[in-house]
Protein backbone atom coordinates (compact mmCIF):
# COMPACT_ATOMS: atom_id res chain seq x y z
CA UNK A 1 0.00 0.00 0.00
CA UNK A 2 1.65 3.53 -0.52
CA UNK A 3 1.70 5.78 2.24
CA UNK A 4 2.38 9.36 0.52
CA UNK A 5 0.25 11.79 0.06
CA UNK A 6 -1.26 12.68 -3.44
CA UNK A 7 -1.57 9.37 -4.69
CA UNK A 8 -4.46 7.05 -6.95
CA UNK A 9 -5.86 4.71 -4.68
CA UNK A 10 -5.82 1.49 -5.06
CA UNK A 11 -8.92 -0.76 -4.93
CA UNK A 12 -9.29 -2.15 -1.29
CA UNK A 13 -6.21 0.68 -0.32
CA UNK A 14 -7.58 2.31 3.09
CA UNK A 15 -6.23 5.76 3.88
CA UNK A 16 -4.45 6.30 6.85
CA UNK A 17 -4.92 2.64 7.90
CA UNK A 18 -2.70 2.99 10.41
CA UNK A 19 -4.37 4.87 12.27
CA UNK A 20 -6.68 2.68 13.88
CA UNK A 21 -8.36 5.20 16.64
CA UNK A 22 -10.18 7.17 13.56
CA UNK A 23 -13.00 6.29 12.30
CA UNK A 24 -13.58 4.20 9.29
CA UNK A 25 -15.73 5.30 6.17
CA UNK A 26 -16.32 3.14 3.19
CA UNK A 27 -15.72 4.59 -0.24
CA UNK A 28 -17.29 3.74 -3.20
CA UNK A 29 -16.10 5.64 -6.48
CA UNK A 30 -18.24 5.23 -9.20
CA UNK A 31 -16.97 6.45 -12.76
CA UNK A 32 -14.70 5.37 -15.59
CA UNK A 33 -11.09 4.72 -15.13
CA UNK A 34 -9.60 7.84 -15.69
CA UNK A 35 -11.82 10.45 -13.88
CA UNK A 36 -12.35 8.05 -10.52
CA UNK A 37 -8.54 7.49 -10.42
CA UNK A 38 -8.59 11.29 -10.65
CA UNK A 39 -10.87 12.12 -8.17
CA UNK A 40 -9.26 9.41 -6.07
CA UNK A 41 -6.35 10.94 -6.02
CA UNK A 42 -7.53 14.20 -5.10
CA UNK A 43 -9.09 12.73 -2.41
CA UNK A 44 -5.99 11.41 -0.71
CA UNK A 45 -4.60 14.96 -0.94
CA UNK A 46 -7.25 16.58 0.29
CA UNK A 47 -8.19 14.38 3.27
CA UNK A 48 -4.63 12.55 4.43
CA UNK A 49 -4.28 15.18 7.54
CA UNK A 50 -7.93 14.57 8.32
CA UNK A 51 -8.08 12.55 11.62
CA UNK A 52 -10.18 9.60 9.43
CA UNK A 53 -9.30 6.55 7.58
CA UNK A 54 -11.42 5.69 4.35
CA UNK A 55 -11.41 2.37 2.64
CA UNK A 56 -11.52 2.85 -0.80
CA UNK A 57 -13.65 0.53 -3.86
CA UNK A 58 -13.87 1.46 -7.45
CA UNK A 59 -17.10 0.22 -9.18
CA UNK A 60 -16.68 0.81 -13.00
CA UNK A 61 -20.02 -0.47 -14.36
CA UNK A 62 -22.52 2.17 -15.87
CA UNK A 63 -25.18 -0.23 -15.13
CA UNK A 64 -24.42 -0.81 -11.41
CA UNK A 65 -24.34 3.00 -11.49
CA UNK A 66 -27.26 3.55 -12.81
CA UNK A 67 -28.95 1.12 -10.18
CA UNK A 68 -27.63 2.96 -7.31
CA UNK A 69 -28.85 6.61 -8.51
CA UNK A 70 -25.35 8.43 -9.72
CA UNK A 71 -25.89 10.79 -12.56
CA UNK A 72 -22.53 11.89 -12.60
CA UNK A 73 -18.76 10.57 -13.56
CA UNK A 74 -17.40 10.44 -11.18
CA UNK A 75 -19.41 10.08 -7.96
CA UNK A 76 -18.12 9.16 -4.20
CA UNK A 77 -20.60 7.30 -2.41
CA UNK A 78 -19.48 7.04 1.03
CA UNK A 79 -20.91 4.59 3.74
CA UNK A 80 -24.09 4.25 1.30
CA UNK A 81 -24.51 7.66 0.56
CA UNK A 82 -23.83 9.72 -2.33
CA UNK A 83 -21.02 12.50 -0.98
CA UNK A 84 -19.59 14.09 -3.80
CA UNK A 85 -20.23 14.53 -7.69
CA UNK A 86 -18.05 15.70 -10.19
CA UNK A 87 -14.29 16.10 -10.38
CA UNK A 88 -14.86 18.43 -7.32
CA UNK A 89 -11.73 20.67 -6.27
CA UNK A 90 -9.38 19.28 -3.30
CA UNK A 91 -10.48 22.63 -1.12
CA UNK A 92 -13.67 21.65 -1.59
CA UNK A 93 -13.05 17.77 -0.09
CA UNK A 94 -11.40 18.79 2.24
CA UNK A 95 -14.03 20.72 3.49
CA UNK A 96 -16.84 18.39 2.89
CA UNK A 97 -14.94 15.37 4.80
CA UNK A 98 -14.13 18.63 7.92
CA UNK A 99 -18.24 18.85 7.90
CA UNK A 100 -18.43 14.94 8.26
CA UNK A 101 -16.19 14.92 11.14
CA UNK A 102 -18.00 17.31 12.80
CA UNK A 103 -21.41 16.49 12.19
CA UNK A 104 -19.79 12.74 13.44
CA UNK A 105 -18.23 14.56 16.48
CA UNK A 106 -21.70 16.35 17.19
CA UNK A 107 -23.71 13.25 17.21
CA UNK A 108 -21.14 11.04 19.65
CA UNK A 109 -21.67 13.90 22.29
Amino acid sequence: MNNEACHTMSHGEILNADKREYPLFQAVLYGDKLLSAKLSKRLSCAIKHLPLRVQFTYEHSTQKAIENGIIKDPTLVLDNHIFIEGLTQAEDITQKFEQLLEQTHTKEK
